[in-house]
């Protein structure tokens, strides 16, 4: 029953976290289109907050917690193959959550070199990701 409560709570930080990562390249979108100062320190702040304050406690929750449920079985987990693949692209995930903090400071420091329509197609990562972890979680193809 316990880990019942580790699952939901697992859950429920992926959805935060991805939340964030949906959220946080739409705001570097209308940051990289800004060009008054008001707009572009609005955008700093909430591209900080919204880093620090959410998306990274909530990364932090949902890979803790998906470890505890992997250790919980970890005989069954080692000869599954759709949970190999869905953990390479946790890593992918992990990889664009650290790259959107660069950003972060990138942002802040007033260096951004890239364009709204990078920012656009950047948006559309973690959304591919989601579709092929969640499909390997649920169908466990291989």
């Amino acid at each position: 029953m316990f880990i019942l409560w580790i699952k939901a709570f697992h859950i429920i930080a992926v959805v935060t976290w991805f939340a964030a990562l949906f959220y946080l390249p739409r705001l570097f979108v209308y940051h990289s289109l800004s060009t008054d100062t008001a707009s572009i320190s609005r955008f700093k702040t909430m591209e900080r907050r919204l880093y620090k304050g959410i998306m990274m406690p909530s990364f932090v929750l949902a890979t803790s917690l998906g470890f505890w449920l992997i250790f919980d079985n970890l005989d069954y987990y080692l000869t599954q193959t759709w949970l190999h693949i869905k953990l390479l692209f946790a890593i992918c995930l992990i990889a664009y959550h650290f790259y959107c903090g660069y950003l972060v400071k990138i942002f802040y420091s007033d260096k951004n070199v890239y364009s709204a329509k990078f920012y656009r197609w950047f948006n559309e990562i973690p959304t591919l990701i989601l579709i092929i972890m969640v499909v390997l979680a649920v169908v466990k193809p291989f």
